[in-house]
């Protein structure tokens, strides 16, 4: 080989490598939060808990305005998992329990499933909350390759137990156990170690530990910030509590302590991913589950403001959630946006694939569709409407198409059909604000920038600080006071409908000014409903128990 053919063959080999580098597959994290409210990201405007690590996501990535997820955790969970709507995999009713003998069905293929196919190495780290009655139901039988985390809906935030209660035929079965494991065995080492830091560490572990040579899906499914047991609802470490003395309600001040640890842990996840040299080459999504139980709902302390409703209700507040994608993929000019487009959770599913260098059209049917080239280039989105639920035992069902929303029936006979706060505007004590950027929010800016997440982006060049104001301005909801002269909406009565993008607060009923659209949103429920399979929800079995397992929650049908 002569001198020229010698640094043609250089010329060649660097330009492979570069197109190699261009179509490496990014790293995925997926951090799901539990319960989480609206309101309670000061990307959206409250200044009452800080969430700077959040905010550094989303101030250089893209905030999700019209994103949304189902009123309740297993059938988003489900939607995740698989990228259909719950009623097409029978989990649109109520969540599974410890007691529950049933769980995803096995025909479904999971995305993790997809992604190894992919060549991805995958690990879950938190709450499954998809079925553990046989073992075949559980993450390692359902394309993970790790598990650390619990099988059951909620624990206790140090003893790790969970309390549930629920009558069968004329008696009671009281069920409290432990339920923490490292793949399937117990794992009693945990025990008095709060949760939020132990799934955090245990991320950050599996991020330490990956071989790069292959690309990471990490699905880390907080805890934080669903309520506790009973006896202690809301549980965080005294000395965060602390930090929020100027909060008057200790509720509220207790949940605050909650959020601010899951911010914590996803800094430190982010400074994982740059330590391992990875964040250069990860997605990273955060999402909550449902909407926030505000006001006491499920002896919690959300707040949805300025939104309609909490968990498990059809309204805004249950269904729209706080949502960020972030990554270095997604273009300079791109960054730093509030992406209006509609999505729903099944969404993520194929966006992921894509992401991950997958071919959509080999996924067959789905519900969900890939806003990958939305992510990346703005690109009109095949999303028209979004199907929030319908659950024809508690009778309600609800759905969007582009700015309407229909509402048809409700939960708890309406008792949750209010407007929640607090707001978290308004306290001049609260310690985080962007009134300015060179102004009033010089300490809060210096914030932004040390938090691990906002660190570790600015290393790769991306900032965190750019046209703040313009940001908030564009991912905060505002409202106003109800209009006198709104009409009124009684969905036991008769289906509401709603034109969100004027009403996101859903004041205004418009079903009997508009007829013709609100029967044309029936008439796609109905085409809907035509579709589904039932519920596979089953009745309680006595022997899942944990007093009969060394009090834990088992996968109690495989002995029997």
């Amino acid at each position: 080989m002569d001198y020229f053919q010698a640094i043609a063959f250089l010329v060649l080999l660097l330009l492979a490598w570069g197109f190699a580098a261009q179509i490496q597959q990014p790293n995925l994290v997926f951090i799901l939060a539990d319960d989480f409210g609206w309101n309670d990201v000061s990307f959206h405007g409250s200044k009452q808990i800080p969430t700077p690590n959040l905010d550094a996501l989303a101030f250089s990535g893209l905030i999700l305005q019209n994103y949304y997820v189902t009123p309740l955790c297993t059938p988003s969970r489900s939607a995740l998992m698989t990228g259909k709507h719950p009623i097409h995999t029978g989990m649109q009713h109520d969540v599974l329990y410890g007691y529950s003998r049933y769980g995803l069905p096995l025909s479904e293929t999971t995305l993790p499933d997809h992604l190894k196919l992919l060549g991805y190495k995958n690990h879950i780290v938190g709450k499954w909350h998809l079925g553990h009655y046989k073992s075949v139901y559980t993450p390692l039988h359902r394309g993970f390759d790790s598990h650390y985390g619990y099988w059951t809906g909620h624990q206790d935030y140090y003893d790790h137990t969970a309390v549930e209660w629920v009558r069968v035929a004329s008696e009671s079965l009281n069920a409290w156990g432990y339920d923490m494991r490292r793949n399937n065995s117990v794992d009693w080492s945990a025990y008095g170690k709060y949760t939020t830091t132990i799934l955090t560490d245990e991320a950050r572990d599996v991020i330490t530990k990956h071989d790069i040579s292959s690309p990471l899906f990490l699905y880390i499914a907080h805890l934080a910030v669903h309520s506790a047991n009973p006896y202690s609802p809301l549980q965080a470490p005294e000395e965060t509590v602390k930090m929020f003395s100027n909060i008057e309600d200790l509720q509220r001040r207790r949940y605050a302590a909650m959020v601010h640890e899951l911010d914590v842990s996803v800094g430190k996840i982010v400074k994982a991913l740059g330590d391992k040299n990875m964040l250069k080459n990860t997605v990273i999504v955060f999402s909550s589950d449902n909407g926030g139980p505000a006001a006491g709902f499920n002896q919690n302390a959300a707040s949805n403001w300025p939104l309609k409703g909490v968990k498990n209700t059809p309204w805004e507040g249950g269904v729209r959630a706080a949502g960020v994608v972030w990554s270095p993929l997604i273009p300079e000019d791109r960054r730093g946006r509030v992406m209006s487009n509609l999505m729903d959770i099944s969404d993520w599913l194929p966006t992921l694939f894509e992401a991950a260098g997958g071919d959509v059209a080999s996924l067959k049917g789905l519900d969900g569709v890939s806003h990958w080239s939305t992510i990346l280039y703005d690109k009109p989105s095949a999303r028209h409407h979004v199907l929030h639920n319908i659950d024809d035992k508690m009778g309600y069902a609800a759905i969007r198409k582009k700015n309407w929303k229909l509402v048809k029936g409700t939960t708890y006979d309406g008792s949750w059909d209010g407007w929640y706060g607090p707001s978290g505007r308004m306290n001049d004590s609260c310690i985080h604000s962007f009134n300015s950027i060179d102004g009033a929010g010089p300490i809060e800016k210096k914030k932004l920038l040390k938090s691990d997440a906002g660190r570790y982006i600015s290393r790769l060049g991306i900032s965190v600080i750019d046209n703040l104001n313009q940001l908030l301005k564009d991912a905060e909801i505002k409202c106003g006071e109800r209009p006198v002269d709104a009409h009124a909406c009684l969905p036991l009565d008769a289906p509401c409908l709603f034109d969100i993008d004027q009403d996101p607060c859903e004041y205004n009923n418009l079903a009997e000014k508009l007829p013709d659209i609100a029967n044309d949103l029936l008439d796609l429920l109905n085409w809907y409903n035509a579709t589904a399979v039932a519920p596979l929800n089953t009745q309680p079995d006595p022997m899942s128990n944990p007093k009969y397992w060394n009090y834990t929650f088992t996968n109690w049908a495989d002995f029997e």
